[in-house]
């Protein structure tokens, strides 16, 4: 089955009436968690941003107290679905400066998990892609905000050999 574009979509949207435009919702929302919660955060969260990152860092931090560091393999495979749940909510923000203080976020805590980034290239390999996706992000800021998380950008980077 052939799906149509984007754009077809939205030009068939337009032609439905507010009745049929609620019961697709309903019936869109069913079947993704995804769905639901970029729905959530349209509805609920995105004019309270600070509340929304507020809540995102206590929730990952919970997940990094949960890691394991007894075993290299465990801590990565910990920090790469930290990491996946967090590029999620970044990507329903599609806002650069909660993605920087979210990445900062993330990588003030694995430095606080005291484990030696050089020792495990894939871990610091982690780090480094977190620490250039702020650096892009912040290349898209207005001047005043980028030197505002220059400083917190800085801190993090200082941490490893770039």
């Amino acid at each position: 089955m052939k799906v149509a574009s984007v754009s077809g979509l939205k030009k068939e949207l337009v032609h439905q009436s507010k009745e049929e435009l609620i019961e697709l919702l309903n019936s869109f929302i069913k079947y993704s968690k995804e769905n639901k919660e970029l729905l959530n955060y349209l509805l609920f969260e995105e004019d309270f941003e600070d509340n929304y990152i507020a809540k995102i860092k206590e929730e990952i931090g919970g997940e990094f107290d949960k890691i394991d560091s007894r075993s290299w393999k465990t801590m990565k495979k910990s920090i790469q679905r930290i990491l996946r749940l967090l590029k999620k909510y970044i990507k329903y923000s599609k806002k650069a400066e909660t993605e920087i203080e979210l990445l900062v976020f993330f990588c003030q805590r694995m430095n606080g998990l005291r484990i030696p980034l050089n020792r495990n290239p894939i871990i610091l390999n982690i780090y480094k892609r977190q620490l250039v996706s702020m650096n892009k992000a912040l290349l898209t800021l207005h001047e005043d905000l980028q030197y505002d998380y220059k400083e917190d950008i800085e801190k993090v980077s200082s941490v490893v050999d770039f």
